[in-house]
């Protein structure tokens, strides 16, 4: 009796979660401005997060179809009260253009959040930033 009870149970949380996946798959995001992301460089634009496997996360730039390989450090515990939904989480920080003459703001990307349970840490800044937030946008069809 109880073997007919957790089986379906056991099989339900498993489609459930197979589920789930293709939907944070399908988070985009429109990123106003070019940002750092683990080291390289990227421009400002559509943006979706991809699959999450071996400590990577697979961003993909919508315009030219390229995919980054880019690593987290660790997996975050959503805080309270959690994000609404996915979103990507850049530290600001200002910086000397490389001539020294101009004051610059630089992007970094610091956590991505593919669903408002499942976050991810890029990058930790230490010393003064603000933090600015990217929430995901509607894939229109």
């Amino acid at each position: 009796m109880r073997r007919r009870v957790i089986i379906p149970v056991v099989l339900a949380a498993l489609a459930l979660a197979a589920a789930a996946v293709p939907a944070s798959a399908q988070a985009a995001f429109k990123v106003a401005f070019p940002f750092d992301a683990a080291g390289k460089k990227l421009a400002a634009g559509m943006y979706s997060i991809g699959a999450v496997k071996d400590g990577q996360i697979t961003l993909r730039q919508e315009a030219t179809g390229k995919e980054y390989a880019i690593p987290f450090t660790q997996k975050l515990t959503p805080p309270v009260p959690a994000p609404a939904g996915p979103q990507l989480v850049f530290d600001e920080v200002g910086d000397f253009a490389p001539s020294y003459t101009e004051y610059v703001t630089v992007y970094l990307l610091a956590e991505v959040w593919s669903s408002p349970a499942d976050g991810f840490l890029i990058h930790t800044t230490k010393g003064s930033h603000k933090n600015t937030i990217v929430p995901a946008v509607e894939i229109k069809k």
